[in-house]
């Protein structure tokens, strides 16, 4: 079941949400979330429920066990984390390795054919996070396996973050308040992500799909396009979820982490990395960076460490040589940036260095999305290729006037300038309208509702695409 599907917007979360109000106590209301959250979980894949339940136990084990032991903590700190991500590596990557050692040894072992459970990436960081803070602190854990069932299972974050700390999430399972004010704000959070998602993303995907699904491009002007559409949908995609999930969260009481500030306005890689997917960044500075010692054993080391977390960054996402190959980059450019070679900082000292920043962090992030979208390496390069040979088929204008029809043209164009952060400065002139005057505030509202017709209308007639972080 998606956030953007009818089941969800007219029956599931209706449902939901009135129940939420009519029952009493916050511990009932607890025990309510935690069994919706497995209901949600069992639309999308009921058979694996039990393999989640088993991560939750093992985890709340594991954090019961270092609250109460004074001797062996470390033991089982480091067996409770090979468990989470030995289940994780055995999930996601098996048929990675059995296909590379086939190629390598001319080998023929049969692949596992093994499904990937829906937000096994997400709520196994989660559980490393809990474990890690409990192991850390005794006070950072619980005795309560339901907080640890909620916490891991939260419907609104489950199947693609953001990635919660349980430090952050336990108190507002003792306290939350709810206001008619707090509810408006997360409906229309919800609904800015979800246009997002059906009018903006949608739009960009059915342009970089046809142009990916091109082998053996040679087109400039149609790899362009499907590079510059691919990093549109995958930012409004994800972006777009990330927001509905910080909406749903806000309408029952929560308040949970922004994963997303404008990260095509960044100035340098490092500095993209600081606004794109928020939450795994800091997973990745505060569970593996800073243990390996961060910046604090000299330059080379912190070079290393840094690779070393974009390698697994690149792992993260999935069991394909173009993720890995797109997270060292990454490293590398963070690393040329760091060291003055790339010199970004220098550059953000004048308005002219300013905008080579941008222009050189758009291109950079945006020819390695290519990677990452592509199949194979080699369609990566056909790609790449394409995007600098500046040939020209006969069928090529044929192609793009077919994929960019004048309401995907408007599309297109307002995405990017949205992503560029006119958003952020509409939003603020909004907030202002709307504080300042009770016309502001039903223009707001009306805009809201507007943007709703619009969605519904768009799902419609494109139908229901699953979310791209998803197969993550």
């Amino acid at each position: 079941m998606s956030f953007s599907s009818p089941l969800f917007l007219f029956f599931f979360l209706p449902a939901v949400f009135l129940l939420d109000r009519i029952i009493p106590g916050l511990r009932r209301k607890n025990i309510f979330l935690a069994a919706v959250s497995l209901i949600f979980l069992a639309f999308g894949q009921l058979a694996f429920v039990p393999l989640f339940l088993l991560a939750v136990l093992i985890d709340y084990m594991a954090g019961l066990l270092l609250i109460r032991l004074e001797k062996g903590r470390k033991a089982v700190f480091v067996i409770t984390v090979i468990l989470d991500l030995g289940m994780l590596a055995v999930f996601k990557y098996t048929d990675f390795v059995i296909s590379n050692i086939n190629s390598l040894f001319s080998a023929s072992w049969k692949l596992s054919g093994i499904a990937l459970p829906l937000g096994i990436s997400f709520f196994t960081f989660q559980g490393i996070s809990y474990v890690t803070d409990t192991y850390r602190d005794k006070s950072g854990g619980t005795k309560d396996f339901l907080d640890v069932l909620l916490f891991m299972s939260f419907f609104p974050q489950l199947l693609q973050g953001p990635i919660l700390r349980f430090g952050d999430f336990a108190p507002q399972l003792m306290s939350r308040s709810v206001s008619p004010d707090r509810t408006v704000s997360g409906i229309r959070r919800f609904i800015n992500g979800l246009a997002k998602k059906v009018i903006l993303s949608a739009a960009a995907a059915k342009v970089a799909d046809s142009v990916f699904a091109m082998k053996g491009l040679t087109d400039w002007r149609l790899a362009w396009l499907g590079g510059i559409c691919y990093a549109l949908q995958l930012y409004y995609d994800f972006s777009g979820y990330s927001d509905m999930a910080v909406g749903l969260a806000r309408m029952f009481g929560f308040g949970i982490t922004e994963n997303f500030d404008l990260p095509y306005s960044a100035s340098s890689v490092r500095n993209f990395w600081r606004r794109w997917h928020i939450s795994l960044s800091t997973w990745f500075r505060d569970y593996l960076y800073i243990p390996l010692g961060g910046s604090r054993r000299g330059t080379a080391r912190k070079y290393f460490n840094r690779m070393i977390v974009f390698l697994c960054t690149g792992i993260w996402h999935g069991a394909n040589w173009t993720f890995i190959v797109w997270g060292l980059v990454h490293g590398v450019l963070c690393n040329l940036e760091d060291s003055g070679i790339i010199p970004t900082d220098r550059l953000e000292k004048n308005r002219v260095g300013r905008v080579l920043n941008r222009v050189y962090t758009l291109l950079a992030v945006m020819l390695l999305f290519v990677v990452f979208r592509a199949d194979t390496l080699q369609d990566a390069a056909v790609m790449l290729r394409s995007m600098f040979s500046f040939s020209v088929l006969p069928a090529g204008s044929y192609e793009i006037r077919r994929l960019l029809p004048a309401a995907t043209c408007l599309i297109l164009i307002t995405g990017v300038i949205l992503a560029g952060g006119l958003a952020a400065r509409l939003k603020k002139l909004c907030s202002g309208m709307e504080a300042g005057s009770k016309a502001g505030a039903c223009a707001g509202y009306l805009f809201s509702l507007i943007l709703f017709v619009l969605c519904l209308m768009a799902m419609a007639r494109g139908g229901f695409t699953p979310f791209i972080y998803t197969q993550f």
